[in-house]
């Protein structure tokens, strides 16, 4: 399917790309192989090659370990391409240089390219969406003389369209169940799959896994002869403060001790996050110096991740979307602003809604249960059910609301807010994240 005309706009580009197969959206799951791309990188001359790469996969985290590691090389004064998914308000947060966006030129001649090599391919076997959103920010970085990638995988790993790189490391964030019609029922078989962007003879970085995944990945990096750089064994982080403003930790590095380090969100799952996202920088380049660190540390930013987005009244967004994520969410939420808030809450279809119930209804006076955009099928009618029936089992219920229009159920969180002072968590799905974010104009 080839454009009319040249591109001459990103969202040109986007539009485009956009009318081919979206697996994010589970549309047809038989189209998962790496051939394809082969055949893709190898039309655009590998753009994949063009710079030193670091691979990030894993469960939850993986977003932001990405996102730090880019704001860190950055401010080495290491040009960085970033890439991730999905994206909460602008599909350009997909890929870009650091925390900004690539030029608008970048992207239209980019896409020109991509066309292109897409016409390799064609009849039953034409490029998925993500194959070619993974190709578009390969040709991006090339243009733009990138000096290093940093980039997270989409779905898995093993058979992931951007397993298509050789790079200097590869780094895998902590394991849970998701996406289980796909990458299997268990956290071995999870983890079998996210081990499969480990290259043979490049170093593995290792959050803290439970012990049937650690023995996953002691057993792949073992076969491909990878160093295994396990962080509970290599570095630790303490001295932990979170207030509104983020979070200030001290990394202790088997070699080094970092002080004084501050990341812009609070809670101490970023804070590991960003611990992983050191240890890795300093393993694949060992000369960016502390106060490149603490600089890119400082510095970063990515939506919807525990983001505060209005002050008058206080909304959060954060698209924890796993019963841990959502667990340290409310843990977060309610050390900074109590209990008895409002909760917005919407899910897609697939998630363990029950376990998320469970962990949400306690801590909240209001729950408003709402649609998390249209992007992926989602079923709010159950995820409403399930949490009435949590909220009936509390000695003091929260009042329990179903409204279907996301933009509607913002309202009345907010005018809520503003009566009573209470502030406003959006959680549930980086779609919903996304929604909320553009209703108050963000």
């Amino acid at each position: 399917m080839l454009a009319s005309t040249p591109f001459n706009s990103s969202s040109a580009v986007y539009e485009w790309i956009s009318g081919f197969i979206n697996l994010e959206r589970h549309e047809d799951i038989r189209k998962i192989r790496l051939e394809r791309m082969q055949v893709l990188v190898k039309a655009a001359g590998h753009p994949e090659k063009y710079a030193p790469s670091i691979h990030v996969a894993g469960s939850k985290g993986k977003g932001s370990v990405t996102g730090i590691i880019a704001s860190i090389l950055e401010a080495g004064r290491i040009k960085t391409a970033r890439y991730a998914s999905p994206h909460v308000s602008d599909f350009r947060e997909r890929l870009g240089q650091g925390s900004s966006f690539f030029d608008e030129e970048i992207y239209s001649e980019a896409g020109n390219e991509l066309m292109a090599a897409a016409s390799s391919l064609s009849g039953e076997d034409k490029p998925t969406f993500f194959e070619l959103m993974t190709l578009w920010f390969f040709l991006c970085a090339r243009l733009s003389r990138c000096e290093a990638l940093a980039v997270e995988t989409g779905l898995g790993g093993r058979l992931d369209a951007t397993n298509i790189l050789d790079p200097l490391l590869s780094v895998i964030t902590l394991i849970e169940l998701e996406h289980t019609d796909l990458l299997g029922d268990t956290i071995a078989a999870i983890a079998g799959e996210k081990a499969g962007i480990v290259k043979p003879g490049r170093p593995l970085v290792l959050a803290e896994q439970k012990p049937e995944a650690l023995d996953v990945f002691r057993k792949h990096a073992k076969e491909k002869s990878s160093p295994l750089i396990y962080f509970p064994e290599s570095a630790e982080v303490k001295d932990i403060k979170i207030d509104r403003e983020g979070s200030n930790f001290t990394l202790v590095l088997q070699d080094d001790t970092l002080t004084g380090l501050h990341i812009p969100v609070p809670g101490e799952v970023q804070v590991k996050n960003a611990g992983l996202a050191v240890l890795a920088v300093k393993t694949a380049f060992p000369q960016i110096t502390n106060d490149a660190i603490r600089k890119g540390l400082a510095g970063f930013s990515l939506p919807g991740r525990f983001e505060r987005i209005s002050a008058r009244p206080e909304i959060i967004i954060d698209g924890a979307h796993t019963g841990r994520s959502i667990e340290h969410c409310i843990d977060t939420f309610t050390s900074l602003y109590g209990r008895n808030g409002i909760l917005i809450f919407g899910c897609a279809a697939g998630k363990d809604t029950a376990a998320m119930a469970a962990l949400c209804v306690p801590f909240f006076s209001k729950i408003i249960i709402t649609t998390p955009g249209t992007f992926k099928k989602s079923k709010p009618e159950e995820i409403y059910s399930l949490f009435k029936t949590e909220a009936q089992k509390c000695y003091s219920p929260p009042a329990v609301h179903f409204i279907p229009d996301t933009a509607e159920a913002v309202k009345m969180a907010k005018e809520t807010a503003i009566k009573s002072g209470l502030p406003v968590l959006g959680t549930g799905s980086f779609y919903l994240a996304g929604e909320i974010r553009s209703i108050i104009g963000l």
